[in-house]
């Protein structure tokens, strides 16, 4: 039997050689989603500790930071309704969901300003998508269950300290930097 470490540990080494290796941002989707989907179909690697909902909103911890910064894997747990504000990303990501559902209202940037297209997608345990500037990379998140959601999300940079866009209480665009729920790295 696979340990559960190695699952998290191949998958890190194909990342890497994926982002080592791709021209394109279109091949890191599309190979890194096939990797991605893969992840999440079987929840026995994450550690107990990311999988655990205990704060008063949803939580990202990071799980992997590759050493040039060219992709982060993070952890994103919902309690049941959490939802996160309208915002964007500026660098490619894929969105896998291990336990669960998520639903994404998307939007799209007209005369400056992000609005609801009014096309919203629910996901669930094992479905894998993608955002991007290329491709659309303004949405809002939530959990539409009464359980915890847990989804496994790969960025393509240290996505805890990249200057980013929302949309604030008063529906005005503010500058944000994530950072993470956790201090602790995943070590395996």
């Amino acid at each position: 039997m696979e340990d559960k470490f190695d699952t998290l540990s191949k998958f890190i080494t194909n990342m890497t050689i994926l982002v080592g290796r791709a021209q394109k941002e279109s091949e890191i989707i599309a190979d890194g989603k096939t990797l991605l989907e893969s992840l999440v179909s079987d929840i026995r690697w994450l550690p107990h500790e990311f999988s655990c909902y205990k704060f008063k909103s949803y939580s990202q911890h990071l799980i992997y930071l590759d050493p040039n910064e060219r992709f982060s894997i993070v952890c994103f747990v919902w309690g049941a309704g959490q939802e996160t504000s309208v915002h964007n990303h500026t660098v490619w990501g894929l969105v896998g969901v291990i336990k669960g559902e998520e639903l994404c209202d998307e939007f799209e940037i007209i005369d400056g300003f992000p609005i609801y297209t009014g096309r919203s997608h629910k996901m669930t345990a094992g479905q894998v998508e993608a955002v991007s500037p290329t491709i659309g990379d303004w949405h809002r998140v939530s959990n539409p269950t009464n359980d915890i959601s847990i989804s496994i999300r790969v960025y393509g940079a240290n996505i805890g300290t990249i200057v980013r866009k929302q949309i604030d209480n008063n529906q005005s665009i503010e500058e944000f930097i994530s950072g993470y729920s956790s201090e602790r790295l995943f070590i395996f």
